[in-house]
């Protein structure tokens, strides 16, 4: 009898990846397409989202491709739920048709609007309701900015879609729907009812008919058309189920469902989350609704993670990511440097800074440059700042809560970094468990998906049986001393520069 498989599709930011996995969260196959993105102005980054559509598809395709290749038969999936990025958000006509480039969650063209509507509607209310304080990431400040900017484009727009809505769509046909752990992240969802927010919808001129309905994690969305079935390959009418929210997605796939754990995702940004089973919000985090469907998850986000590394990497080192062994030679270099790279220290807010500042016009610096330096003093410098800030952002909401987090669960592509792993658990003093999987948004994807086929009661019993067994790094007691003076330092950094950062984001903007 062939092994029943899930499948949990992660349409990331530059990818979308489709694993199966199996009761155990081993992925049995795995089918990737890349999504470009194009950046047409300062601060604007776009995708079109035909092209999300069309990377699901042909990552669907090879995913079961390769199942078949291994002698397993697609009849063999039983589910399929999405993970998605977060924040993003697409236009899409009565034709459903987009009529204007989504607005990815990096872009930033929104930072006046962040401004007026927060004085309009108040501070206060705005992180009440929503779990986040006035910010330029979630879209709602990007609603206001189109129905200023392009009336036309807002009156053709007869849904605005999050990811998971508009692929949704396009594999089982009817309306737009989502999961609340995709709505949620646009910051108009009221966190307590778990519904559009009326009076934030109200404030921006939106009908609720303009926007997906909303669905509790592992409800059923609907099925493939016969369709998409032929196309890629899938069973005909395979049920997909709601999931979401890629940060809440992989706090799920670490099984991040006890407020002693803390699973941090060293991605392109740098995510931690706590599971609490209470709505708390606080300048310290912003509070996203829980994959599981119960409770919430309490977020600190750094949006300039591993990408700076790509960035210094790209910009300021010979041949770049041309040369295959750039990383490995960087990461043995930096590995030989003393903590506080010989007095280099960088802040690494290059896209403003979220959780605890809030603060858009922050930027980078890296302070302490001399002669002496060189590109591994860079690099690791700039480790030693997401470490720090990570380290940082988990002491300040461990002191609000009033209770202290056991260790860190670390996933993404900086999870692989041994300097990383080991920095991280130097300088908090804590554990650092190493999933597995890089992919446990598709597997918090998937695990959702195996509970709606039925494999486990609940998602949180899914959680606590697909998520494998992790390595451990224990912290050295005799670094974490020098870690805690130079934490010090680099809490002074951001005081130090925010008004010259916000006097030179001005000076730039006016030409």
């Amino acid at each position: 009898m062939a092994e029943s498989l899930v499948i949990g599709l992660d349409s990331s930011t530059q990818s979308t990846k489709a694993i199966a996995w199996n009761r155990s969260g081993e992925d049995i196959a795995v089918g990737r397409a890349d999504i470009p993105m194009s950046n047409p102005g300062l601060d604007r980054f776009e995708q079109n989202p035909v092209d999300w559509w069309l990377s699901c598809k042909k990552a669907l395709t090879a995913c079961v491709a390769e199942l078949q290749s291994k002698g397993l038969g697609s009849s063999s999936i039983e589910g399929l739920a999405i993970s998605n990025q977060r924040e993003t958000l697409g236009f899409i006509g009565r034709d459903n048709k987009p009529v204007y480039p989504a607005m990815v969650w990096l872009d930033e063209r929104c930072r006046e609007q962040v401004e007026t509507f927060t004085q309009q509607f108040g501070a206060e209310e705005i992180h009440r309701i929503t779990g986040r304080p006035p910010d330029i990431t979630p879209c709602l400040y990007r609603y206001i900015w189109l129905r200023e900017n392009e009336p036309d484009i807002w009156d053709q727009t007869a849904c605005f879609v999050d990811v998971q809505a508009y692929l949704v769509q396009h594999l089982c046909g009817g309306e737009f729907r989502t999961g609340w752990i995709s709505a949620d992240p646009m910051g108009i969802v009221d966190m307590v009812s778990r519904t559009w927010s009326k009076p934030i919808l109200q404030a921006l001129g939106l009908d609720e008919s303009r926007l997906p309905e909303l669905h509790a994690p592992g409800s059923l969305l609907g099925t493939i058309t016969p369709e998409n079935a032929q196309e890629t390959g899938l069973p005909a009418d395979l049920p997909v189920f709601a999931a979401g929210g890629d940060g809440q997605c992989a706090g799920l796939g670490t099984d991040c469902t006890s407020s002693r754990r803390a699973y941090i995702n060293l991605g392109t940004a740098v995510v931690s989350g706590v599971w609490s089973p209470e709505y708390r919000y606080s300048r310290s985090w912003r509070t996203e609704l829980a994959a599981q469907g119960e409770g919430y998850i309490y977020e600190n986000c750094l949006r300039s993670g591993a990408f700076l590394l790509n960035w210094f990497v790209d910009q300021f080192v010979a041949h770049g990511k041309a040369d295959a062994t750039v990383f490995n030679r960087l990461e043995k270099a930096a590995e030989k440097l003393p903590i506080g790279s010989d007095g280099l220290l960088v802040q690494p807010y290059f896209s403003g800074v979220m959780d605890p500042h809030w603060d858009t016009s922050a930027r980078g610096v890296m302070l302490g440059l001399s002669g002496s330096h060189n590109e591994a003093h860079i690099y690791r410098a700039i480790i030693e700042a997401m470490t720090l800030d990570s380290v940082m952002s988990t002491e300040d909401m461990e002191h609000e809560l009033g209770h202290k987090i056991d260790h860190y669960l670390a996933i993404g592509g900086g999870a692989q970094s041994a300097l990383w792993r080991e920095m991280l658990a130097n300088a908090s003093g804590k554990p650092v468990l190493v999933s597995p999987t890089i992919e446990a948004s598709a597997l918090g994807a998937g695990m959702i998906a195996a509970c709606g086929a039925g494999w486990f009661p609940s998602i949180t019993e899914a959680a606590h049986a697909m998520s494998g067994d992790s390595t451990v790094v224990e912290p050295d007691a005799a670094r974490y001393p020098r870690y805690r003076e130079l934490l010090e330092i680099y809490r002074k950094m951001y005081h130090a520069t925010a008004e010259i950062n916000q006097s030179l984001v001005a000076f730039a903007a006016d030409k």
